[in-house]
């Protein structure tokens, strides 16, 4: 059973489609526990343009009792006899009035919203997402919505891909959700946003060392459609290589003591032990006589080196969990 919702709201802050989403699900949650969904009535109107006439008429009891939601938009900047009028209302409600004042948190009527939040509201915050890693978490929290687990490459390569637009990002990971039955990988943020996303060396050296072969040969024949130069990336499969060699052979530990004995950083060597799991020493011994010889293919021993990539490649994966 649906539970009532709060008689006041406050949505907090400047960011237009958190407002949306939070006013929508105020609407929808006051919808579904009416008799007559369809008719309940939504008043909007602007606050700071409202007459102290027009606020008390709609923040008034009714006649008839009737269940309403009043969305008052841009409350900042509101007067000051419509503020008072509003705190007022606030603290006393009619039944069946649900009240949702938006508010940016500035502006001429800034001491509303933490009155509003003295008055018992519940609080929606929608302050801007301007720092990475709350677009990172946002389009984490996207696709956890939609149902979908993504790795962090993923999430980052929907923001490469994308900018940071809510909008476009939330479009971007629902498309993807749908269009790929929930399994999105890097393979189909390129192929759904081609002239966007870039393929850097290391991540088809990432994707080859962990054994995935349709992601890590479709990622080399994107890298290499689009100029990325065959050297740089037989030298971030050789980094890979040689890392896996390093800290397979240094031993299990804690990460951050094999950094310092290693030289390297410790997210780099955590990430190594992850990929090591993949690999002994027969097979990663053979892995660096691969990337050896590759490493004198693409500087001129080879004629074609978009071929010795591929080769080369195609047997790291072969390596990749072989006994």
């Amino acid at each position: 059973m649906t539970d009532h919702p709060a008689a006041l709201h406050l949505v907090l802050g400047e960011e237009e489609l958190l407002i949306e989403r939070a006013v929508s699900a105020v609407v929808a949650q006051a919808r579904a526990v009416t008799a007559d969904p369809d008719a309940l009535p939504v008043d909007r109107l602007r606050a700071g343009d409202a007459s102290s006439a027009e606020l008390a008429e709609l923040l008034s009891p009714s006649l008839f009792a009737e269940d309403r939601v009043i969305v008052l938009e841009s409350a900042a900047e509101a007067g000051k006899d419509a503020v008072a009028l509003i705190t007022a209302a606030a603290g006393d409600l009619p039944d069946g009035v649900v009240l949702v004042v938006l508010h940016s948190g500035g502006g001429r009527a800034k001491a509303l919203a933490p009155a509003l939040q003295k008055a018992g509201a519940q609080v929606h915050n929608c302050a801007k997402v301007t720092k990475a890693g709350e677009r990172n978490e946002f389009v984490r929290n996207e696709f956890r919505s939609a149902g979908v687990r993504v790795s962090a490459d993923v999430v980052q390569a929907v923001l490469e891909a994308i900018g940071s637009d809510l909008r476009e990002l939330a479009a971007a990971c629902s498309q993807l959700a749908a269009d790929t039955g929930g399994r999105v990988d890097m393979a189909a943020v390129r192929r759904y946003y081609s002239g966007r996303a870039e393929v850097t060396g290391f991540e088809v050296a990432d994707l080859a060392v962990g054994g995935d072969r349709p992601a890590a040969m479709e990622a080399l024949r994107w890298a290499t459609d689009r100029g990325v130069p065959a050297v740089l990336l037989a030298d971030a499969l050789a980094d890979s290589v040689h890392t896996i060699a390093r800290v397979g052979s240094a031993g299990r530990g804690d990460p951050f003591a094999l950094a310092s004995k290693l030289g390297m950083p410790p997210w780099k060597v955590k990430k190594a032990q992850a990929q090591a799991r993949g690999w002994n020493p027969g097979t990663i011994g053979s892995a660096l006589q691969v990337v050896a010889a590759l490493n004198a293919d693409v500087k001129g021993q080879a004629a074609d080196t978009d071929y010795a990539l591929e080769r080369a490649l195609s047997t790291i994966l072969d390596l990749h969990g072989a006994s």
